[in-house]
């Protein structure tokens, strides 16, 4: 080859590794689908029907619908459900709760956690469904008189015990860091389980709760990621340690720029489902007394050092929000008010995830131009 030759080539593959990447580069993100968790309006007394039809209304792409959303589990109700979502384009995550027989909120009027699970397998896989939430307990679980391990351990038997059928159904198990586990526990719950048929429902408000920062545990889980509960959080310090309060998205101090930039690059195939559960007094989390860390005995540094950053730039919600304690007794009015204040909040959400974030699949196709 001669030098005239040689130039001419390297030009064209430098022409070529040039518009490959500007290529690379023009190309659209990945669209995410937006939805919301239905637990959020519950206290409106929706049923699955009604809020398929709310969930059309607000031009959303999912549903989290827990099994109690449901009119009845009469296979008949169930298909109706199944096409009525169908025919709106909206698919649906289910959820159930607990299934750890060792942990506070386990309901023993379940049965056997085990057969238990199957019955709601079988149930979401005639929805439709091909996720299922639970969790394995609550922040309980790390200060109770059963250590942590052993509720790792009971969960993971329970879950190995419907592999088969999970694995038949197609539906897969996406178990809640519920304010019980870190991110790095949850993980190797996963593992132990078996990652062919489980993954993570990772709740971004709850990573608060158990000392982390989202982005960061988002790292460690969001490859297992099936489902999603997405919230902010407001965090800053307060004299016996840090304090954190649940807000709207936007109001607090969660990077979701970042967030939704590795959200898309590891686990492109969730759906974006908003929790977004407002009205409740900020939570105090203690680190400066002694016996916080009980319940950490295996808590890392590093994380918490990026947790600690995180609260340093953050300050109190200085915005209006009704707060009325879930202790006690409250008048009807103050119900009425939260489920207003609620819905309000959510809404608003999803306008920021989908305005600000560009998360949403219908609702950006409804923007488009025409040709």
């Amino acid at each position: 080859m001669n030098r005239r030759s040689f130039l001419k080539t390297g030009t064209g593959l430098a022409a070529s590794a040039g518009a490959s990447s500007m290529s690379a580069a023009a190309q659209p993100p990945v669209q995410l689908k937006l939805g919301w968790d239905a637990f959020v309006l519950r206290s409106y007394g929706w049923k699955a029907m009604k809020m398929l039809d709310y969930t059309a209304e607000l031009r959303l792409d999912t549903i989290q619908l827990g099994n109690i959303d449901l009119e009845s589990y009469e296979p008949a109700q169930v298909q109706k459900v199944r096409d009525h979502a169908a025919r709106l384009g909206i698919t649906i995550d289910g959820a159930i709760g607990c299934i750890c027989p060792t942990a506070a909120h386990w309901n023993v009027k379940n049965g056997n956690p085990a057969e238990h699970l199957v019955k709601q397998l079988r149930l979401f896989n005639a929805l439709g469904s091909t996720s299922l939430h639970v969790y394995m307990g609550a922040d309980m679980e790390r200060t109770g008189p059963i250590p942590l391990e052993k509720h790792i351990e009971e969960t993971v038997k329970v879950l190995r015990a419907v592999r088969s059928q999970a694995l038949d159904l197609n539906v897969k198990i996406a178990v809640e860091n519920h304010m019980d586990l870190q991110s790095w526990e949850l993980k190797m719950l996963i593992e132990e389980a078996g990652r062919d048929f489980v993954g993570s429902c990772f709740d971004s408000g709850n990573a608060f709760v158990v000392l982390e920062d989202p982005v960061a545990a988002l790292e460690t889980v969001g490859a297992y990621n099936i489902q999603t509960h997405l919230r902010d959080a407001v965090l800053y310090e307060h004299p016996r340690g840090l304090a954190m309060q649940s807000v709207a998205m936007g109001d607090g101090v969660t990077d979701f720029q970042t967030f939704i930039k590795r959200f898309r690059e590891l686990c492109p195939q969730s759906s974006v489902v908003l929790e977004v559960l407002t009205g409740s007094p900020p939570r105090v989390l203690p680190y400066l007394e002694p016996d916080f860390w009980k319940p950490f005995p295996k808590a890392r540094a590093a994380d918490f050092a990026r947790f600690l950053a995180l609260a340093k730039k953050g300050h109190p919600f200085m915005g209006s929000m009704l707060i009325a304690s879930r202790q006690g007794e409250r008048p009807p009015a103050y119900t009425a008010a939260l489920a207003v204040q609620r819905r309000f909040d959510l809404e608003r959400s999803l306008d920021y995830c989908s305005n600000v974030l560009g998360i949403g699949v219908r609702r950006h196709r409804a923007s488009e131009p025409r040709a």
